[in-house]
């Protein structure tokens, strides 16, 4: 039902290729949610302190993360260009070296790095912002159960990357599917202890999704060594190609940079937040930033359907065609998530008893006024996504790396910084900073797309792609 083929994104309907394609991806990202509302739920039994051990770890992760993140962008995008040009041999090869780099050559040695040295930054973290937080001990738990993971997602992302730019998003759902209901099935098991297995905590849920993300690897590699008809290995494309390396490394390292950019300022406003609201401020941190993961759902689900569709465009010519997928996955995303909107603003306090029923005071205060600030701005969120797929499916992930950091350091952090420091609004300053940066950033994508496709950008990108597709 949801199959896509190449004739369907180069010459039939945007509006279906994008609906067909894009709902897998946006079912794998409920999975994905989903795992992040149980998660979040079965923390939440252990108490505030436990939420906030997690909520203080959870940009490192990210930073270290990125890695898989963009290893999916990588091989999408050089993949659904070799598809457009009808190169299924190298789009097979550059999947193969895409496993080989993201999962091995540096997602190996960043994970070793970062167990080895999590304690230490975690605790001079503690001790230096809010010695009186004492959530350093689970928090440094929690981290390293959940890194020895993080090879097998950075792998297993890579070779996802590979199958929904050649256009199959089925098998990334189910592959999701597989790594959340190993993750949620061990989540109470590890955390409360089951028969011979000791209660391990907050370590528990962090490997429980260690766990759940090899089981996902596993299956991955098993569609793409033959048990999916679309995107297959080959002894062929088994071959170490550094011209594959560059490649990928030129469209993701910029994605990289941006996600590295985006986490590391999220690190600082967790200071700010503990400065400013204490372990109550970053409870409501941490679950806003949970809870808003809705808003990525539907945005993230048509951010990579767009992808593949611009870039198959462009490497079969189609530049006109890949300019107008961008501006129609902006008009439906932004109508669906002023919708997802709304129904967060009328029912704040519903949703946060959700994940933590026993919260109160001024946790309870603090997270409904983070959850309706941050429902203001989820059709900037929807937006933002899709003009940044244009730009990346384009090659042109510079474009987003700078937009992110002028969201991030140029508009957020400082709007955080003045609000708490200079104008003394507490820790709604924090949140109000990081709706206004959605949405100038949303506002100031939009205007550049249209300049840009209309100096020939996208001509430009559909040449780049045949000369590298020759």
């Amino acid at each position: 039902m949801f199959d896509v083929s190449r004739d369907d994104i180069t010459s039939g309907s945007l509006t279906q290729a994008l609906l067909l394609l894009a709902a897998p991806l946006i079912a794998q990202n409920l999975v994905r949610f989903a795992q992040l509302v149980v998660d979040a739920f079965w923390v939440g039994q252990l108490g505030e302190k436990a939420v906030a051990a997690v909520g203080l770890v959870f940009p490192l992760a990210s930073i270290c993360l990125a890695v898989a993140t963009t290893a999916m962008v990588g091989t999408q995008i050089i993949v659904s260009q070799r598809i457009g040009a009808d190169d299924e041999a190298g789009a097979r090869r550059v999947t193969f070296n895409g496993l080989v780099l993201f999962g091995i050559v540096l997602m190996v040695p960043i994970t070793a790095l970062a167990i080895l040295g999590a304690g230490p930054f975690i605790r001079w973290s503690v001790e230096t912002l809010n010695p009186g937080t004492d959530v350093a001990s689970p928090a440094t738990a929690y981290f390293v159960a959940y890194a020895l993971g993080f090879p097998a997602m950075a792998a297993s992302d890579a070779v996802e990357g590979g199958f929904v730019g050649w256009g199959d998003a089925r098998a990334a759902l189910w592959v999701n599917v597989t790594t959340v209901a190993v993750n949620l099935v061990l989540d109470p098991i590890l955390i409360f202890g089951w028969g011979p297995i000791e209660p391990m905590g907050v370590e528990g849920a962090g490997l429980a999704t260690a766990i759940g993300g090899v089981a996902g690897m596993v299956l991955i590699f098993a569609y793409a060594l033959g048990l999916r008809d679309t995107l297959r290995f080959t002894w062929a494309s088994a071959t170490v190609d550094l011209g594959d390396w560059r490649e990928m490394l030129d469209v993701s390292l910029p994605n990289v940079g941006q996600r590295v950019a985006q986490d590391a300022v999220r690190l600082v406003m967790i200071s700010v937040v503990l400065v400013a609201g204490g372990a109550a401020g970053l409870t409501a941190y941490t679950l806003g930033s949970r809870i808003s993961a809705i808003a990525w759902i539907p945005s993230g689900g048509f951010q990579q359907a767009a992808q593949s569709i611009v870039g198959q465009n462009l490497g079969a010519g189609n530049t006109g065609r890949a300019r107008q997928t961008t501006w129609t996955g902006v008009g439906i995303i932004t109508v669906a998530m002023a919708v997802l909107g709304g129904l967060q603003l009328l029912f704040p306090e519903t949703i946060a008893r959700l994940f933590v029923p026993d919260i109160s005071g001024d946790g309870l205060a603090f997270t409904v006024a983070y959850l309706q600030i941050l429902a203001v701005g989820y059709w900037a969120i929807g937006a933002s996504y899709l003009l940044r797929a244009g730009f990346n499916a384009a090659r042109r992930t510079r474009t987003s790396m700078v937009a992110s950091l002028a969201q991030y350091w140029g508009v957020r952090l400082p709007v955080a910084l003045v609000g708490v420091y200079l104008l003394d609004y507490g820790v709604v300053a924090v949140f109000w900073g990081v709706t206004i940066s959605n949405v100038l950033v949303a506002i100031g994508l939009g205007l550049y797309y249209w300049y840009e496709t209309s100096d020939g950008m996208m001509e430009r990108a559909a040449d780049r792609a045949a000369e590298s597709a020759s």
